[in-house]
C-alpha cells in the first residue's frame, strides 16, 4: 500500500509522514505534494489510490483536487485533514463524494489516536469517517435538518459579499428572475425581508433591508467561509 499527503505546511506534512507510518504499517511508500495541483499530478503518475489531504491550500484547494482524483479514479480513498469544519467547505466535499466512496474528515484539532484511527478505518476497513462536529454540518447541507438549499447557500454567499442582483446573475449564469425568486426564498426563510407593493411589482428589493440582510449574513457566516468567497470572487473576476 501506498499513501499520498497532499499538504503546503512542511511541519504538517510531516507530522502526516510520522501518523501514517505509525498508524499503517502495511504501507509501502509515502508520497507528499506541497499543493493540491502537485497532488493530482503525483496521484495520477502513481494511480494513488489512498490520499490524506488538506483543504486550504494554495495553487489548487483540496475540494478541487479531490474532485479531479475521483472524477479520474472513482475507488481513491480520500481523508480530508483540515482546520475548517465551517458550512463552504462541508458543503464543498459533500457535493463531490462519488456514491459508495470510502473517505474522511477529520479536524487537526483531533487527536493522534482520532487521526490514526480514521486512517486504518479509511484506507484498510473502507469505513467512512467524519468528525462529528463535521457531521452535523453534513446533514445539514444535504437536507437531513432545516436549512438552506446549494442554491441557496450560493446566492448567500454573493449577498454577504455585496454583489447586486445581476452581478449574481452573471456570475452563476441565471436569469435576473432567478437569482430574485432565490433572495425571495432566503429573505423568508431568515424572516428578514421586507418590501413595498410597487418593489415587488417591479421585482426589486428594499435598499434598507437588504443592507440590513447582508450586515446579517456577515454575522451568520464564519471569517474563513468569506474569505474563501472573497478568493472565489477575484479569481472570477480575473477571469473575465
Amino acid at each position: 500500500m501506498d499513501v499520498l499527503i497532499i499538504e503546503d505546511d512542511v511541519l504538517h506534512r510531516a507530522y502526516l509522514n510520522e501518523a501514517v507510518r505509525a498508524a499503517l504499517p502495511e504501507c509501502g511508500t509515502v508520497l507528499e505534494a506541497e499543493n493540491g495541483k502537485a497532488g493530482e499530478k503525483l496521484a495520477r503518475e502513481n494511480r494513488a489510490a489512498h490520499i490524506v489531504m488538506d483543504l486550504q491550500m494554495n495553487e489548487r484547494n483540496g475540494i478541487e483536487a479531490a474532485r479531479t482524483i475521483w472524477k479520474e479514479r472513482p475507488d481513491t480513498r480520500i481523508l480530508f485533514w483540515s482546520n475548517y469544519s465551517d458550512e463552504a467547505y462541508v458543503r464543498g466535499v459533500s457535493r463531490i463524494v462519488p456514491e459508495g466512496a470510502a473517505y474522511g474528515y477529520v479536524l487537526k484539532s483531533a487527536s493522534d489516536d482520532r487521526l490514526r484511527l480514521a486512517l486504518r478505518s479509511i484506507f484498510i476497513e473502507a469505513q467512512c469517517v467524519i468528525d462529528r462536529e463535521v457531521r452535523g454540518l453534513q446533514e445539514k447541507s444535504l437536507g437531513k435538518a432545516h436549512g438552506f438549499s446549494d442554491a441557496e447557500y450560493e446566492i448567500l454567499i454573493d449577498m454577504a459579499l455585496g454583489l447586486t442582483d445581476k452581478a449574481i446573475a452573471r456570475r452563476r449564469n441565471l436569469s435576473l428572475r432567478s437569482v430574485q425568486n432565490r433572495l425571495q426564498s432566503l429573505y423568508e426563510k431568515l424572516n428578514v425581508h421586507q418590501s413595498t407593493g410597487e418593489d415587488e411589482a417591479e421585482g426589486r428589493y428594499n435598499l434598507r433591508t437588504r443592507a440590513i440582510t447582508i450586515a446579517y449574513l456577515r454575522k451568520l457566516l464564519n471569517y474563513s467561509a468569506l474569505e474563501r468567497a472573497e478568493r472565489e470572487l477575484a479569481e472570477w473576476h480575473g477571469g473575465k
